[in-house]
């Protein structure tokens, strides 16, 4: 078994299967509760199926995990790390018994003992990161027309299709906002259709108004964020429209063909809280509190590790 009992600096493992929107917001959490109390944190990636990897010589203070594979790593990570306090992001639709606290979307509605509701999910979005990402990407940024907008792309998911007609309309409401002299920040997701990828690099690829990004690093997602005037999001993503209420800059949500079901319930909640307003082809400025539910959730986890004991 792993000893931490010599070992000053504590330690979080964030365990996920390594897809981006599961880690981003383990990360994100795990992030938060470190700017409360000095933690090194350690991605481990396990696998979905399979044997999991030895997590090595340092027993965590702090487990935090995202996705299925995650739920089946802390089966055997409770055993190897009994004094671990053990924090599952989203419902884990089974085994709630191997976690001390979980933290789903409040439009979920999960209830239970152990349950810490949030809007949306953690993310990582900080004052300082988007400061950072807004100096990186400075120059890039300043070269594209003012005002300017990111336009973040999801694709199909269980409740949302990104059908060729809505494609159509997304792509006209682009073009819509360029002829008001509007520079784009566009930046598209591995759900994206790539017949749309297509037509926008066909529509955009030769304006100088329009950042494209399709993949790749360096990665200006966050300074997207941080230049915009105004953030718009595919409905289908409730990462990409919780970290857009992050900024505290406005968000129009982009509708999408389907039934959204419990997501609903998000959608109310961020437009009661100020931050996101469906796009209904017209241009408004407001403001609002950015939503803070990541720090919120991290005085959770704090609490429960210092009723453990651990800090």
């Amino acid at each position: 078994m792993a000893d931490k009992s010599n070992r000053a600096e504590r330690a979080c493992f964030v365990v996920t299967d390594g897809r981006r929107g599961m880690e981003n917001q383990a990360l994100g959490l795990a992030e938060a509760v470190a700017r409360l109390t000095p933690m090194r944190i350690l991605p481990v990636q396990v696998p979905r199926t399979g044997d999991l990897p030895d997590p090595g010589p340092i027993a965590p203070d702090l487990w935090i995990g995202c996705g299925m594979a995650a739920v089946r790593a802390a089966g055997e990570h409770r055993k190897a790390f009994p004094d671990a306090v053990f924090v599952y992001v989203q419902d884990p639709k089974m085994a709630h018994h191997r976690f001390d606290l979980i933290i789903p979307p409040e439009h979920d509605r999960m209830r239970g003992r152990q349950v810490f509701e949030i809007t949306g999910s953690p993310n990582r979005i900080t004052p300082e990161r988007l400061a950072e990402a807004e100096r990186a990407f400075a120059g890039q940024i300043a070269a594209l027309p003012a005002p300017r907008a990111a336009v973040l792309i999801g694709g199909d998911s269980r409740h949302h299709q990104f059908t060729p007609e809505i494609a159509g309309v997304l792509l006209e409401r682009l073009v819509w906002l360029r002829a008001q002299d509007i520079g784009l920040m566009i930046t598209t997701s591995r759900r994206t259709p790539e017949s749309f990828v297509s037509a926008l690099e066909a529509q955009f690829g030769a304006d100088d108004g329009v950042w494209l990004h399709t993949g790749g690093e360096p990665n200006p997602y966050f300074g997207f964020l941080a230049g915009a005037d105004w953030i718009f999001a595919t409905e289908d993503s409730t990462n990409m429209l919780t970290e857009a209420a992050a900024t505290g800059t406005p968000v129009y949500r982009l509708m999408l063909e389907g039934k959204p079901g419990k997501f609903a319930r998000l959608y109310s909640a961020l437009e009661a809280h100020g931050a996101v307003r469906p796009f209904l082809g017209r241009l408004d400025r407001w403001s609002y509190m950015p939503l803070h539910e990541t720090e919120r959730a991290a005085h959770r986890v704090l609490e429960i590790m210092t009723r453990k004991g651990d800090i």
